[in-house]
């Protein structure tokens, strides 16, 4: 076996689809967000402007957030010395879940290094709590979420995109006494379409199920305190287990589930996710929960994150851009083709200043390539301008040059 040769055939065949993905290097500026210093492979630097970045309210960089966590520094030293079981628990963890179970009115949380982990540890550990257990999936759950369903081992069924219907046919077809849990997104990222969390609560009730949401992409930013779409739309009490993540609208790192004090006792006991692996440092605990209680009382961040993504659709779509638009804070753009979808990017990086990341397969199908804004409550007028006549300018250029390809 030439190994060495199957790498390059693997690799070489993402440059041929035109989805082979490169990091650029960035140096986020203390004090400066959403701007940037970007070094290019040569060596040189330019101030960027980050229009894909997950701090979407710019919390990595409130002062609360970093004294906090120069705080526990100071205190405690840089790692948290081992797992949760094994010398890994620290008071600022405990606080942390404190924190989270009171933001979604759950009796407790369980913290994990990554909203990933915390999906798939839960989902692929469920059906050993609940033997005989069947999963109902949307379609389109986040990867980490499809890996947990994967790997437990049990049964499973995947319903249509937010097809309630087919939910309800899937349902009625199984055992009515084997248990049931339905897995599902409050906002999917991607579209930024939200999920139909009433009539699944409904059903879930019908046939008694379990419910299991992905609130990654809401907590921080929808709801009176922060805690996601389902306090937006008062259904909290409706859903049994919570899922969030630290490392997006709260601007640090770490996932989460927030649930009853015996499920998450349960997860905690027989999760490998969770047992082996080391708990997150005291410094970043500590960041989050002074990020979680800062947003619990201030509304008005959200606010503007809403007001600013507002904006920049309306200003999108007068350009005649395909946008789609759910109303939520998401502005994907559809270019629909791997290679000038990374063109796109490429020149808005270049000649602009402007670094937004393409969106290829696996992540969204073949045929629905895009570039995902993240509009921020600190993407001003200036910034808004910026983007809209670069887009104005480049659009036009890559639909000629692609016509001249295809023509």
């Amino acid at each position: 076996m030439d190994y060495t040769a199957k790498l390059d055939t693997a690799i070489g065949r993402l440059h041929a689809e035109g989805r082979y993905r490169t990091f650029i290097d960035i140096e986020r500026r203390n004090g400066h967000f959403p701007h940037a210093i970007w070094t290019r492979p040569d060596g040189s630097q330019r101030e960027i402007t980050v229009w894909c970045g997950n701090d979407y309210l710019g919390m990595g960089q409130n002062p609360v957030v970093l004294e906090a966590m120069h705080e526990a520094l100071e205190a405690t030293g840089a790692g948290s010395g081992g797992t949760r079981n094994i010398s890994g628990t620290t008071v600022y963890h405990k606080r942390l879940e404190a924190e989270l179970a009171d933001l979604h009115g759950k009796e407790s949380a369980l913290l994990f290094t990554s909203a990933y982990i915390a999906n798939d540890a839960t989902l692929s550990t469920l059906p050993k709590l609940f033997p005989g257990l069947i999963i109902y999936s949307d379609e389109l759950n986040h990867a980490s979420m499809i890996e947990g369903v994967r790997r437990n081992g049990g049964a499973k069924r995947i319903f249509r995109h937010n097809d309630v219907a087919h939910l309800r046919e899937l349902l009625a077809a199984d055992d009515p006494a084997a248990p049931k849990l339905i897995a599902f997104e409050s906002i999917y990222s991607m579209d930024g379409d939200f999920g139909p969390i009433a009539a699944i609560c409904d059903l879930a009730e019908e046939f008694g199920a379990l419910t299991y949401i992905d609130e990654v992409h809401a907590v921080g930013m929808y709801g009176p305190r922060g805690a996601g779409v389902a306090e937006r739309d008062r259904l909290m009490h409706r859903i049994d287990i919570i899922n969030g993540t630290l490392a997006k609208a709260y601007g640090v790192m770490g996932g989460y589930i927030a649930a009853s004090f015996k499920m998450c006792d349960a997860i905690r006991s027989y999760a490998p996710g969770f047992i082996f692996t080391t708990s997150l440092p005291p410094v970043v605990a500590a960041g989050a929960a002074a990020s979680v209680a800062w947003l619990k009382q201030h509304p008005e961040l959200r606010e503007r994150h809403q007001t600013q993504a507002k904006i920049l659709k309306l200003r999108l779509k007068g350009l005649g851009l395909p946008i789609i638009d759910h109303g939520s804070h998401i502005v994907p753009v559809m270019v629909g083709d791997p290679v000038h979808t990374k063109r796109l990017s490429d020149m808005l990086l270049e000649d602009h200043g402007i670094y937004v990341q393409p969106i290829n397969f696996p992540t969204v199908p073949r045929g629905t390539e895009r570039l995902r804004f993240t509009p921020s409550p600190v993407h001003g007028p200036d910034e808004i301008d910026g983007l809209v006549r670069a887009m104005d300018a480049l659009w036009s250029q890559c639909a000629l040059n692609r016509a001249q390809l295809t023509g």
